[in-house]
C-alpha cells in the first residue's frame, strides 16, 4: 500500500450504537515495567534519534531482540525496510525477526499469509514473542492489527497476551502511523476535523468517497498507552479537530496526543513521563474544561511540545526543554497575521501559525481560521492566549526555529461562507514603480550557484556536500555575514562545514556589513567601508566558495553595492570567481539576492490586492503588506528567486513580481525551506536537494487583463523536488527516476474539500495539490481561498493535458510528490460569513 490518507473517506452516519466512553476506557491502570516508542508516521530512516531510542530500549544493539510485526501493511515492504533500518543503526540481522502475524494476504509473495491469523493462537508464536525485547508495528490498517491480535469477541489472543507479558515485565513496543493508532484504548481508525467538529461518530466502516468530510470512526484499541487518546499524522492531516472532538466525547478526564510525521512520544511507564523527539512537534489536547452548546465547541486547551520536551503524568507538569526561551515579554514579532484561509497564509501548518503568528507576537491576542466544504458550510476556529499561555523558543537542526506552546484556547463555532467574483475588487491596486537593473551578463560563466530557501538543517547533508562538492576538493570558503543580525548564523555555518568534512582554516568570515552587530565588542557598522577596499578584494580572488547567510537581503545589497548602484570593489571580486568558477550560495536573505529583481518584502495576500510599494521599513515588512523590490545582485539572470517559499506562503507575492518583471520565455522559483535550487552555468540546468521542493512559475499562457490588475488566468505550475531536473535551454523537466507517473494510476480517488486554512489535510501547497489533484482520480480541478474583511481570492488549480504528477518513496517510506503544469487561475472575490449558532 502506497500510503493512507484520512481525508480520502468520507463517511454517511448511519443507525447504530457507539461504545460508551466506559466500555473503550481502562478502568484500572496496569503496573507496566516497559516503554512506548510511538511514532506519528512517516519515520524517515535518517531519523537517527528515534531509531537509537528504540533500540537502547530494547537493550541496546548488542542486546536487543526485536520482532517486527507485519499486519498492518499490504505488503512486506514496509517491514522488510524497518529491519534494514535498523541493521544500518548497528543491530545484528540474527536479533531482528519477522512475527507471522495478519489476518490478510501480502502483495508481491508467493505465500498466502492470510492463514498467519492462526499463529496469534499457536503456542510456537507465544514462545517466539517470549523470546523479544522489543517489538515494532508497522503502520497501515489499524483494524488489521486489531482484527489480527484480537479475537471476534474482543478478548485477547495468546500472542497478545504475550506481548502484554513482555510488555509488562520491560520489553518496548513501538510502532508508525497505523502501529502508533493502536497505542491507547480508544483507537481513531478513520474521520477527519471536519466531521469531528460536526461531532458525527460512527462505529463501523461506511465509507464513501462522494461526502467531503469523513465521520470520526472509533474502534477499540489496543490499550498499551494508558494515559488517553493518540493520534498520528497529526499535523500533515491536520487532524486537531477529530482529536479534540474524541477526546471531548471518549476521554475528558485525560489528556489526548496528536503525533506528527518523522515524530516520537517515548513513554516511559515506571516514571510516568513522556518525552519528545524527532524533527517535528506532539500536540497535547485538553477537553477537561471544554463543553459543546449546540454545534460550538468551547473551551478546548491546546498545547505544542516539541524534541526535547517532556510531560510528568502524575505531576501533570510540563518540562521544556532548556536551550528554548521563554516568548512571553520578549516576543520577536509585531505584525497584524491575516486569518489563515488557504494556501497563501503565511505559516500555514497550525503549530506555526500559532507560533509565528500569535504566541510570538506581541500585535495580537487572538487569531483564527476556517475550516468549510465546497458549499461553504463548516466552521470558524478561534485561537486565544490567556494568562495561562505561554510560549519558548530555541534553534534544532542548526538554525531552524524551534517553538513549544503551552495552552493556547480554541473554539469552534459553526460559519456558512459564500463568494461572489467581483473583479472590482481591487481599485486601489498600485502598479510596480521598480526599474530592472540592466546587468550584462557573461554568457561564458563558468560557476555555479547554491540557492537554499531558508532554515537549513545542519543535517541536510544533500545541500551542504553539494556546495563542498562544487567549491572542488581543499576548497577555501567565505561566508558573507551582512544579512544577519549577529555573527551567531555565520558561526553556525562554519561549525556546519567543519562538521562535512572542510578543515576550519579553510573557512573566513569576511568583515562585511553595513550595521552592528550584537553580541559584539567591534561596531561592525564600520565594516560598510570595507566593500571597497582593496585587500579584502584581492582576499576574495581566493575563495572557491562563497556564502551568503540569511537575514535581511536589503543589508547585503547595500554592503555591496555602492550609492549609486555600481558594483563594489569586493563585488567586482565575487563576480570574477563566479565567472571562472567559484559556487556561490546562500540562505534565505542569501537566496533572495542571486537574482536581477529582488523580493524584500510583502506578503502574498496583500501584493494581489493592494500591489507595489517604493518604501521599506524594516523585515517587518517580510510578514505582509505590499510587495517591495529592489535591485539585486543578478548572480541568476534567468528569473526571479523567492525563499521561504511553502512555510511563509509567498505564491502571491512571486506571481505579480513575475507579471511585472519577468522576461518572456524565464520561469521564477519558488525554494521551500530546507531546500536548495542547484545551478550550473556550464549545463545551463537546475537541480533541486534537500527535503522540499521548489515551486516554478510560468506565465507564458497566462492572462492578465490591466483593468483587472489582481485576475489571472491559466498561469502554469510546476513543483519539483529533490533529484528533479530542468533545463533552461530546452524548459524541459526531467523528473527523478525514483519516483512514477500518477497519470491514469491515481492512488486515490475522493471528493476533495476546499483548502480553506490550517486544519486543511496537507496544509502546504505543493502536498496539497499532489494529494488532492495529482493523485486523486475523482477530482479534476480542486480551490483554495484567501481573503480578509469581506475581500479575496478564489485559486483554482486545474488538470491539462499537459499536466502530470510523479509518485515515489524517499528516505525509507515518505511520500515523495513532484508535479508539472497545473494551471491556475486567480478570481477576486466578495466573500460573506454567516453565523449558524
Amino acid at each position: 500500500m502506497k500510503k493512507w490518507l484520512g481525508v480520502i473517506v468520507a463517511v454517511l452516519l448511519i443507525g447504530g450504537v457507539i461504545q460508551s466512553p466506559s466500555v473503550l476506557a481502562k478502568e484500572n491502570k496496569l503496573e507496566v515495567e516497559g516503554n512506548l516508542v510511538i511514532v506519528g508516521g512517516a519515520l524517515g530512516s535518517s531519523n537517527a534519534e528515534v531509531y537509537h531510542e528504540f533500540i537502547k530500549l530494547s537493550g541496546g544493539k548488542d542486546r536487543a531482540k526485536i520482532g517486527i510485526v507485519p499486519a498492518a501493511s499490504g505488503s512486506l515492504k514496509s517491514t522488510n525496510k524497518f529491519k534494514e533500518d535498523l541493521i544500518s543503526y548497528g543491530m545484528d540481522e540474527s536479533s531482528i525477526e519477522i512475527i507471522p502475524l495478519s489476518s490478510h494476504d501480502f502483495s508481491g509473495t508467493e505465500e498466502n499469509e492470510r492463514k498467519w491469523k492462526s499463529n496469534a493462537q499457536k503456542n510456537k508464536t507465544v514462545d517466539q514473542i517470549k523470546e523479544l525485547s522489543g517489538i515494532w508495528f508497522v503502520g497501515g490498517d489499524q483494524l488489521r492489527i486489531t482484527d489480527t491480535l484480537l479475537k471476534k469477541n474482543g478478548k485477547q489472543t495468546k500472542a497478545l497476551e504475550a506481548i502484554w507479558e513482555i510488555y509488562r515485565g520491560g520489553a518496548v513496543l513501538g510502532g508508525t502511523s497505523a502501529g502508533a493508532a493502536i497505542m491507547s484504548d480508544v483507537m481513531i481508525t478513520g474521520g477527519d476535523s471536519l466531521g469531528g467538529f460536526r461531532q458525527k461518530f460512527v462505529d463501523e466502516d461506511t465509507s464513501s468517497s462522494d461526502e467531503e468530510y469523513a465521520p470520526v470512526y472509533i474502534e477499540k484499541g489496543l490499550g498499551f498507552f494508558q494515559w488517553g487518546i493518540v493520534d498520528q499524522h497529526f499535523n500533515e492531516r491536520s487532524r486537531s479537530g477529530r482529536l479534540a472532538a474524541t477526546s471531548l466525547k471518549y476521554e475528558k478526564d485525560q489528556l489526548a496526543y496528536g503525533i506528527d510525521e518523522d515524530t516520537a512520544m517515548i513513554v516511559h511507564n515506571k516514571e510516568k513521563t513522556i518525552d519528545i523527539i524527532g524533527r517535528n512537534t506532539v500536540t497535547v489536547v485538553d477537553s477537561s474544561e471544554a463543553h459543546t452548546n449546540g454545534k460550538e465547541i468551547k473551551g478546548l486547551d491546546i498545547s505544542y511540545l516539541s524534541r526535547g520536551d517532556s510531560y510528568q503524568v502524575d505531576e501533570q507538569h510540563y518540562t521544556i526543554h532548556e536551550d528554548k526561551v521563554p516568548t512571553k515579554g520578549y516576543e520577536y514579532y509585531d505584525f497584524e497575521p491575516l486569518p489563515a484561509t488557504g494556501v497563501l497564509t503565511s505559516y500555514g501548518t497550525l503549530p506555526n501559525y500559532l507560533s509565528y503568528s500569535l504566541v510570538d507576537n506581541t500585535a495580537v491576542h487572538e487569531v483564527h481560521s476556517y475550516l468549510y466544504d465546497s458549499d461553504g458550510d463548516g466552521y470558524k476556529i478561534i485561537f486565544q492566549q490567556d494568562k495561562h499561555s505561554q510560549g519558548f523558543w530555541g534553534y534544532q537542526d542548526g538554525q531552524k526555529d524551534s517553538y513549544s506552546l503551552l495552552h493556547v484556547n480554541m473554539n469552534v463555532e459553526p460559519v456558512e461562507l459564500s463568494f461572489k467574483a467581483n473583479d472590482n475588487l481591487f481599485s486601489n491596486y498600485q502598479k510596480s514603480s521598480f526599474q530592472v537593473p540592466d546587468y550584462s551578463f557573461n554568457s561564458e560563466t563558468k560557476g555555479s550557484l547554491v540557492m537554499a530557501g531558508g532554515a537549513l538543517g545542519s543535517s541536510n547533508a544533500e545541500v551542504y556536500e553539494a556546495f563542498i562538492e562544487k567549491a572542488g576538493e581543499d576548497g577555501d570558503y567565505a561566508i558573507i555575514p551582512a544579512a544577519s543580525s549577529s555573527l551567531k548564523s555565520s558561526r553556525a555555518f562554519t561549525e556546519d562545514l567543519v562538521s562535512y568534512g572542510v578543515p576550519e582554516e579553510n573557512i573566513d568570515i569576511l568583515p562585511i556589513s553595513n550595521h552592528d552587530f550584537k553580541g559584539t565588542e567591534e561596531d561592525e557598522s564600520s565594516w560598510l567601508d570595507h566593500k571597497n577596499d582593496d585587500e579584502l578584494a584581492e582576499k576574495v580572488l581566493g575563495y572557491d566558495g562563497v556564502w551568503f547567510v540569511g537575514g535581511d537581503q536589503t543589508d547585503i545589497t547595500n554592503s555591496l553595492l555602492n550609492p549609486d548602484g555600481s558594483k563594489s570593489k569586493v563585488l567586482e571580486s565575487l563576480w570574477t570567481i563566479y565567472e571562472e568558477g567559484a559556487v556561490l550560495g546562500g540562505t534565505s536573505a542569501g537566496a533572495a539576492i542571486m537574482s536581477d529583481v529582488m523580493i524584500a518584502g510583502g506578503g502574498s495576500y496583500d501584493t494581489l490586492a493592494n500591489g507595489f510599494t517604493d518604501t521599506y521599513d524594516s523585515m517587518s515588512q517580510q510578514e505582509g503588506g505590499h510587495a517591495y523590490l529592489e535591485k539585486g545582485l543578478g548572480f541568476f539572470p534567468y528569473g526571479i528567486i523567492g525563499q521561504h517559499f511553502d512555510n511563509k506562503a509567498r505564491l502571491g507575492r512571486l506571481i505579480p513580481a513575475t507579471s511585472a518583471h519577468g522576461e518572456e520565455g524565464e520561469y521564477s522559483y519558488g525554494i521551500d525551506e530546507d531546500t536548495a535550487m542547484i545551478f550550473d552555468n556550464d549545463t545551463w540546468t537546475v537541480e533541486v536537494k534537500g527535503r522540499g521542493g521548489v515551486t516554478v512559475v510560468d506565465l507564458s499562457e497566462a492572462s492578465h487583463p490591466d483593468d483587472a490588475p489582481s485576475d489571472y488566468e491559466d498561469i502554469l505550475l510546476s513543483w519539483i523536488t529533490s533529484g528533479d531536473q530542468l533545463d533552461l535551454d530546452t524548459n524541459e523537466f526531467t523528473v527523478s527516476d525514483h519516483k512514477v507517473s500518477t497519470l491514469d494510476y491515481e492512488y486515490f480517488d475522493y471528493e476533495a474539500a476546499p483548502h480553506s486554512g490550517v486544519l486543511t489535510p496537507h496544509p502546504t501547497l505543493g502536498n496539497f495539490l499532489s494529494y488532492t489533484l495529482l493523485d486523486n482520480e475523482r477530482e479534476e480541478e480542486v480551490k483554495s481561498y484567501s481573503f480578509y474583511e469581506g475581500k479575496g481570492f478564489e485559486l483554482t488549480f486545474a488538470k491539462g493535458e499537459r499536466t502530470e504528477g510523479f509518485w515515489g518513496y524517499e528516505d525509507g517510506n515518505k511520500d515523495d510528490y513532484s508535479f508539472l503544469r497545473v494551471i491556475m487561475d486567480i478570481q477576486p472575490v466578495e466573500v460573506e460569513i454567516d453565523y449558524k449558532n
